[in-house]
């Protein structure tokens, strides 16, 4: 009798361990969490913006706001033998990267006090082959240091003053081996450039000619340029509508003043190309510009294709104020500075985006679809046309479930569209941010604990190729750089929501990756995709966007009919730009540039039938165009139109 219950007790047991095999598809996986559809040591091929790297949290009531929240900005990517190095605003150290999309952090921080910024907006490049750099300082206190192996983390003073008040500096080495220095951010001021003397950092000249300088205390008397320097750029609002202050370039006059900034030097064919960031951090139309000269100190005319950086729409928004620099093929690379700006106007984040010269030597950077999946190079190649992987949005307001969700509450923001007003919010933390494409909204679960999870339901079985989890730190308590912040999850994928397949396996994950971009080795086709946490770096389980990249295996969407721009004759810096909304598409690209095989600017609109824009040149002709894109793909490109 004994042996019969224990047999069917046998039995029993066997019977739940096959049930639970049949409902959750487990492929064994290693040490690293290789499974059938991705392996984390296989290098990617494509990345996607915001640039994935461990963002620094910010220090404890940094700009007299007490929340903790993560924060980079001001970018600049050196390529040093043959690698990549990236240095951006208060990160206690830098990245480097083999390929441009594994960026591993290097320790190397110059905070002297615990309130202080280390090292805003600071400035780097290659001088007779050792690696310079400096910070942002209005004081002329910072030294210059360089090094020959920066993964060391350590650097030597080549200058222990840098008598040059460099606030958001750039060093430049020309090919007769003299140094240039540019610095500036103001409202009011333009940047300045001098050539300096490379053994004593020492602007070049008669050095009473600086003796105001060096004693000047007051922001416009350091920024002035004196003895030999030179007033490199200015911004001209009147004139170049998308240079003007405010959320869509509409705060006239500025509080501030229209702001210039984020200087920046290439030299191409013979030519000086002399960058800028403006009109300000915080907006969506945060740009980069470009004046061209003869010399390195100009005279610089503006380029009659600008801002030759603009990305004011979609997930990823702004791209102002970076750094321009040419891969291991030759191919040009423009970066940038987008905004997230809630928790404080200055929470940032860095994008990054083909860039170049076109025949005619015109500079410029490829935006569209930049925060979808691009391709990383393995070659030269042409890229006045970007480098889209051609991997779709699936995710785009698809219904959402979770584990639980935090309650609404009154949130003080930091936004400035009310020229710098301190605001109350009402934010919710619902399940539905999870796919609004809004970077400044999040879902947020009761608790970071392992059981909180959240699920998408993409409608129909559809091509997955590529995942993106951009996570909010909600609530976290963590302030300025820790070695021991991290993420951890699993992601399964269903046809049915009842058996699911482990995809993504990140339970022994120790690398901070706050905008986790995951490629996939091999894609694969699933309806129901569900992510379940394991270990949160600080705070709650919380997610601005869970992105899904592939093709839906449908139709494109049909073109776009009724395209018109209608450019305000009384302010010509301004157009309004219509079309016929369709049911077919989730969003549109607008093409414009200044001739028709020119249209290097973007701007991407979702669900809309009409953009206000307001970032024209007075003076300039126009020629536009439209497409519409959905999962499945993107329609043919309307005829173009001319604009006067």
């Amino acid at each position: 009798m004994m042996k019969n219950i224990y047999k069917l007790c046998l039995i029993a047991f066997l019977l739940l361990l096959v049930g639970c095999k049949i409902n959750t598809s487990e492929p064994k996986t290693n040490l690293l969490g290789k499974t059938e559809w991705f392996d984390p040591n296989k290098p990617a091929s494509t990345y996607c913006n915001p640039v994935n790297i461990g963002y620094n949290y910010t220090t404890e009531n940094h700009n007299g706001i007490p929340e903790s929240r993560r924060s980079s900005a001001d970018p600049v990517i050196i390529n040093y033998k043959g690698e990549y190095y990236l240095f951006a605003t208060n990160q206690a150290g830098f990245f480097w990267s083999k390929d441009m999309s594994d960026w591993k952090f290097v320790y190397g921080s110059f905070q002297r006090r615990p309130a202080d910024d280390d090292q805003c907006a600071p400035a780097a490049w290659v001088v007779n082959d050792t690696l310079f750099y400096v910070g942002s300082t209005w004081k002329k206190d910072h030294p210059v240091w360089k090094t020959a192996d920066p993964k060391s983390g350590r650097w030597l003073r080549h200058v222990d003053t840098a008598m040059l008040p460099t606030w958001d500096p750039a060093i430049f080495q020309d090919d007769d081996k003299k140094v240039y220095m540019y610095y500036g951010s103001s409202g009011k001021l333009p940047l300045v450039g001098a050539e300096v003397d490379y053994k004593t950092w020492l602007p070049k000249g008669n050095q009473e000619d600086y003796k105001k300088l060096y004693e000047a205390t007051e922001v416009e008397d350091i920024q002035y340029p004196y003895g030999e320097m030179k007033a490199v750029v200015n911004l001209d609002p009147t004139a170049h509508g998308w240079e003007r202050f405010g959320p869509n370039n509409d705060m006239e006059p500025a509080p501030w003043g229209n702001f210039i900034e984020g200087a920046w030097m290439t030299k191409h064919n013979g030519k000086y190309y002399m960058q800028y960031g403006a009109p300000a951090t915080e907006f969506k139309g945060y740009a980069n510009g470009v004046h061209v000269g003869d010399n390195p100190l100009g005279p610089f005319v503006y380029q009659k294709h600008n801002p030759m950086s603009y990305k004011p729409g979609g997930f990823v928004i702004g791209a102002g104020h970076g750094n321009t620099f040419a891969d291991n093929y030759g191919n040009y690379w423009n970066t940038g500075t987008c905004k997230i700006s809630i928790k404080d106007r200055f929470e940032r984040r860095i994008d990054m985006f083909p860039a170049g010269f076109d025949k005619d030597d015109v500079m410029y950077s490829i935006t569209s679809y930049g925060d979808f999946p691009i391709v990383l190079p393995t070659k030269q190649r042409d890229q006045t046309k970007g480098a889209s992987a051609g991997w779709m949005l699936l995710s785009y307001k698809k219904p959402v479930t979770v584990s639980s969700s935090e309650e609404c509450m009154e949130v003080q923001t930091h936004r400035v569209d009310t020229g710098g007003k301190k605001v109350f919010e009402k934010i919710c933390y619902d399940a539905k941010n999870l796919t609004d494409e809004d970077i400044q909204t999040y879902w947020s679960a009761k608790t970071s604990n392992s059981d909180e999870w959240l699920q998408l339901d993409l409608g129909r079985k559809m091509q997955i190729n590529a995942l993106q989890i951009n996570y909010a730190d909600h609530k976290a308590t963590q302030y300025n750089k820790a070695m021991d912040i991290y993420y951890q999850y699993r992601i399964y994928m269903s046809d049915d929501a009842i058996n699911w397949t482990l995809v993504v396996d990140k339970s022994k994950n120790d690398k901070d990756a706050p905008h986790d971009y995951v490629e996939l080795t091999k894609a694969i086709k699933a309806r129901y995709i569900k992510m379940e946490n394991i270990h949160n770096a600080s705070g709650l389980f919380a997610v601005s966007d869970f992105r899904v990249f592939g093709n839906g295996l449908l139709e494109k969407p049909k073109s776009v009919s009724e395209f018109k721009v209608e450019r305000n004759f009384s302010d010509s810096r301004n157009a309004m730009i219509h079309w016929k909304k369709q049911s077919d598409a989730i969003g549109y690209t607008i093409y414009y540039g200044i001739e028709p095989d020119k249209l290097y600017n973007s701007i991407m609109v979702y669900d809309e039938s009409s953009y206000d824009f307001r970032g024209l040149d007075k003076g300039t002709k126009y020629y536009f165009t439209i497409e519409a894109f959905n999962e499945n793909g993107i329609s043919v490109k309307n005829e173009i139109i001319e604009v006067k």
